[in-house]
């Protein structure tokens, strides 16, 4: 068991059944009443976020995690396949766990969060950048610079990203994957 003081992004809880990550936390001390602790917690399961308030020095149950490395393989089926790169044992995740799975290509080293209790992994995160060539961009429209244009592409892993209207096919771009958002253009 642990309290509220221990409370830090990134820290995994169970909560109401269901296993949440804390994504955001603030300790408030009012100039009346106890001190309270305010969250921000996303469920490992359902990916849903959910606002909560503990009240300080409550009890939490933390859940030990464990980040491991592992290379995307390839996606069939039933999931995608990564493989450890410790060990080299494969394993299999569903869809729900992998989020932004239009960004990942084959080959592309990943976090995998596992329960240590149970060895199940809770999800997967890509690095906070990667780069991807551009397989298919309409020209831009020359002379069309107010306002900062934008235009849709596609790279290669047939995500579609917008970027400025300079964009053209075969551009190495590093693009962020938390918000989907062009970064820059790779010098090659």
């Amino acid at each position: 068991m642990a309290s509220t003081s221990d409370i830090r992004n990134g820290l995994v809880i169970e909560y109401n059944n269901d296993l949440f990550q804390i994504t955001e936390f603030q300790h408030v001390k009012p100039g009346k009443g106890n001190a309270f602790v305010r969250t921000k917690m996303k469920s490992l399961t359902t990916g849903k976020v959910l606002d909560n308030t503990f009240n300080s020095g409550a009890s939490i149950t933390p859940v030990r995690v464990e980040r491991q490395k592992f290379q995307y393989l390839y996606k069939d089926e039933v999931g995608y396949n990564f493989m450890n790169t410790e060990n080299f044992e494969q394993i299999l995740l569903t869809e729900e766990l992998v989020t932004g799975a239009d960004l990942m290509k084959e080959g592309q080293e990943v976090e995998i969060l596992m329960n240590t209790e149970n060895d199940a992994p809770l999800t997967c995160e890509l690095p906070a950048f990667v780069e991807l060539k551009v397989t298919y961009a309409e020209p831009g429209i020359r002379g069309d610079t107010a306002n900062s244009p934008k235009k849709s592409v596609e790279v290669e892993t047939g995500a579609k990203i917008n970027v400025p209207i300079f964009i053209e096919q075969d551009d190495v771009l590093k693009i962020d994957t938390r918000t989907y958002d062009y970064v820059e253009r790779v010098k090659s």
